[in-house]
C-alpha cells in the first residue's frame, strides 16, 4: 500500500492514493489553513468508520442477514498535548435491516472490532475504543 502526498499551498495537501483516487486535506485557520477540506485527523478518523462499516455490512450479508443500511457515529478525544493522539473513540453503529438478531449485529461488531478492522485495532493502541449499537427494523 502507498499514498503520496503534495502540498498544494498554504496549509493544504493532495493524497493520492495507491489506487489512484485523490484526497484533499487542509488544516484549520488558526493553524494557517483555510478550512476547504478536512483535516488529517479527521480523515484518520472517517478510515476507521469506514473500515469497521465495510466489516460489519460484509459479515452480515455473508451470514446472509437482510442489512440494508449501516451508520457509523465516531466521536473522539484527543490528548491535549503532542503528539495529540485519539486517546477515547466511541463508535456508535446503527444498522437497519429486515429481521436482524441482535446476536448477530453484535459477532458483526465484535469481529470487525477485534480481528478484522485494521485501523480501529491499529487507533485501539493508543485510544480507548468504546462500540455501541442499535438495530432499526426496515420498513
Amino acid at each position: 500500500m502507498e499514498c503520496t502526498i503534495k502540498w498544494v499551498d498554504g496549509m493544504s495537501f493532495m493524497a493520492e492514493t495507491g489506487s489512484g483516487h485523490l484526497v484533499t486535506m487542509d488544516g484549520a485557520p488558526e493553524g494557517g489553513g483555510r478550512d476547504l477540506a478536512p483535516r488529517p485527523m479527521e480523515l484518520m478518523l472517517a478510515g476507521a468508520g469506514g473500515c469497521t462499516a465495510y466489516d460489519v455490512v460484509l459479515i452480515l450479508k455473508r451470514g446472509r442477514q437482510e442489512v440494508t443500511g449501516c451508520q457509523v457515529k465516531l466521536e473522539a478525544e484527543r490528548a491535549e498535548t503532542d503528539p495529540k493522539v485519539f486517546t477515547r473513540i466511541r463508535f456508535i453503529y446503527m444498522v437497519t435491516g429486515r429481521n436482524l438478531k441482535p446476536e448477530t449485529v453484535e459477532r458483526a461488531i465484535h469481529l470487525s472490532a477485534e480481528k478484522y478492522c485494521s485501523a480501529s485495532i491499529m487507533l485501539g493502541k493508543t485510544a480507548e475504543i468504546i462500540h455501541e449499537w442499535k438495530i432499526v427494523e426496515a420498513t
